[in-house]
């Protein structure tokens, strides 16, 4: 053991002097937070806990005046013990800063942050100061990354675990500080100390390493992981990564992973690789003790003077037990003076250590959610038809147009540009499930009616009633089909807002089983291509109240089975040509014409109360009103009815 060894523990808000260190151990691992606890004496016997409680104490290891080793964090709890005659025994236990992010459990997303941000906004909401993220990797930015009934570190962890990123404590000595370090590469420190190996360290001087076993596993040689993206269903989605230096055993022991976490192709190769690397962090690895306190996680050393020359290279602390004690702080105590020993375990110093892939929360249900959207907007949409949501859990977020991701839709039938599509309004209440039960995966399943939000009809008094209703958008208008089942008043019924298009492309047909009324307001007008046949069985009842007008292109052929009555309150004329004869309503008959010829096949008869003249002295010429001539109705045809336009 070195000379000069001492341990002090000194707490922020109490004297220097106040404890003296009687045993300590501390317990450290990369990407863990570490463990120190310390048995100390006092000549107080009243401390007041709330100045040690939650409060920051530094335990320092000295070599003479020469600090070795800082190891600073807060009491987490603490034992006052028996009280001698001269002192008071107190127990400990510090955690670092980032362990105050343990007690916090939280329901909370990101958007469009890589993990840098996302650490660092934790970090300064639990007041961790000193921190420091030495990436020399690309890390993306994460489009939805959420928070659910994760504790702060339980979160964090997990993201790094998944970005292939470590995190360890380093303290600096000259600088008396204590800094959190997340790196994602080994080796960013440019300096390693040099150990010799020194089986017989117990009564050496100098500090040493004083056991080295070195061991080999087998491990998982290959990781496969798939996923799936909407936005690229075809995309394979698949990535294989295989481990180096396996020359003890075979090569196909294979992991796969579904889903393997990521949507792009970046994520896809890097989440793979991380995940290998963290499986086979302990393929080669050494296990050893020493008597130097300078060996924490994410330190490197340079083993030397070991029998083994292969060993005697550069390696990397993952993991270490330093135990200290110092019985001859108690007053009156015999026996042994100070001792120390770390027992840690390493890796190859080039390699990088990468934490396993921690378990993803999963949500076990669906929740409910509001649709969101810009102030005074009605339908908030991308080009997906996916809308955002903002979830009851959710503290952070407004209920707006960045409430939360994208989140897709379901839809009763989707196909390639044809199926049903329904997008929910913003306000609407909606039912969101999480595909694979991820919560950075939700996606709208249904959706459904509260007290605000209530259904169309009167319930339960439309209970027999079924509708499919819009709304107007920004407006208070809708369209709407019913169907009513109530028993003897079945009813199908449909509303058009504003207007209604029909196509059929083949044959229609609609029948009828009692009346058919049709009203309406404005101008009807049909326009049949081919020809269209009209039978009615009974009566036909047809009631003009402006002008009727019929124009035909051909000929004309009305027959009557019975009597033929054509009767106007004005005038009739029938006209062709040059010839026309007209009825008036005072009685005259008005005949208009060249030439004409009346012929009786038998006997004909021409009676009058008065004189009927033939030829009378002064008659003039008679003149046929306004008419249309043989011209004009062929005009008027081809201007109805105009030829087709070439196909092109």
């Amino acid at each position: 053991m070195p000379e000069g060894m001492r341990f002090t523990l000194e707490a922020s808000r109490l004297p220097p002097d106040t404890f003296a260190v009687v045993t300590f151990h501390l317990s450290q691992s990369l990407s863990s937070l570490f463990t120190l606890d310390v048995t100390a004496v006092s000549h107080d016997p009243a401390i007041d806990f709330s100045a040690i409680i939650d409060e920051d104490v530094t335990l320092t290891i000295w070599q003479g005046d020469s600090p070795q080793r800082r190891v600073k964090g807060l009491v987490t709890w603490c034992e006052q013990g028996d009280t001698g005659k001269h002192q008071t025994q107190y127990r400990m236990r510090i955690r670092p800063p980032f362990w105050r992010s343990s007690l916090r459990q939280n329901c909370r997303s990101f958007q469009n942050l890589d993990i840098r941000t996302i650490l660092f906004t934790l970090l300064r909401e639990m007041d961790v100061l000193y921190y420091d993220a030495l990436f020399a990797l690309p890390h993306p930015a994460r489009e939805f990354c959420v928070q659910f009934m994760e504790t702060d570190f339980d979160f964090a962890r997990r993201l790094m675990a998944e970005e292939g990123i470590y995190f360890f404590e380093e303290e600096d000595l000259q600088a008396a500080t204590q800094k959190l370090i997340m790196a994602d590469k080994a080796g960013y420190q440019q300096s390693a100390l040099s150990l010799p190996y020194n089986p017989n360290g117990d009564v050496t001087p100098e500090f040493c390493i004083r056991s080295f076993r070195r061991s080999t596993q087998i491990r998982p040689a290959k990781v496969v992981s798939r996923d799936y993206t909407f936005t690229a269903p075809n995309w394979r989605g698949q990535f294989e990564r295989r481990g180096d230096n396996m020359p003890f055993q075979r090569p196909d022991y294979e992991i796969f992973d579904y889903p393997g976490r990521f949507k792009d192709e970046q994520h896809g190769a890097g989440f793979t690789r991380y995940q290998l690397e963290g499986l086979r962090n302990n393929a080669e690895c050494a296990d050893g003790s020493s008597n130097s306190p300078q060996l924490w996680p994410g330190m490197r050393f340079t083993l030397s003077a070991h029998p083994r020359e292969d060993l005697n290279v550069l390696w990397q602390v993952v993991e270490s037990e330093l135990h200290g004690e110092q019985p001859q702080a108690q007053v009156g105590h015999g026996g042994s003076g100070t001792t120390l020993v770390n027992d840690f375990t390493v890796i190859p110093g080039h390699q990088t250590w990468r934490p396993v892939p921690e378990p993803k929360p999963l949500i076990d249900g669906p929740q409910t959610a509001v649709v969101t959207g810009p102030p005074g907007e009605e339908i908030f949409c991308d080009e997906h038809g996916r809308v955002r949501v903002k979830f009851t859990w959710d503290r952070y977020n407004a209920a707006d147009q960045d409430s939360s991701c994208w989140v897709r839709v379901s839809q009763a039938w989707a196909g390639t540009g044809f199926g049903n599509l329904a997008i929910p309004r913003v306000g609407q209440e909606v039912i969101v499930d999480f595909l694979n039960g991820d919560p950075d995966q939700p996606i709208i399943m249904g959706r459904t009616y509260n007290q605000d939000n209530r259904s169309p009809g009167s319930l339960p008094g439309t209970k027999t009633q079924m509708a499919i209703r819009s709304k107007t958008y920004k407006g208070s208008g809708y369209n709407e089909l019913m169907f009513e089942d109530r028993t003897g008043q079945e009813l199908l019924s449909m509303h058009a807002q504003k207007n209604m298009s029909t196509v059929v492309l083949n044959h229609r047909v609609t029948t009828v089983g009692a009346n058919h009324v049709e009203s309406v307001t404005g101008v009807q007008t049909i326009d049949v291509q081919a020809g269209q046949a009209i039978k009615v069985h009974a009566s036909h009842d047809q009631k003009v109240k402006a002008m009727h007008n019929t124009l035909v292109g051909e000929n004309k052929v009305e027959l009557v089975a019975g009597k033929y009555l054509m009767n106007s309150a004005s005038e009739v004329t029938i006209a062709c040509g040059d010839a026309a004869i007209t009825l008036t309503q005072d009685g005259n008959i008005n005949w208009y014409c060249k030439n004409f010829n009346i012929y009786a096949d038998g006997k004909g008869e021409i009676t009058a109360t008065d004189t009927v003249d033939i030829n009378m002295d002064g008659a003039k010429p008679g003149k046929i009103g306004a008419h249309f001539g043989p011209g004009d109705i062929n005009n008027a045809v081809k201007a109805a009815f105009p030829p087709p336009a070439p196909e092109k």
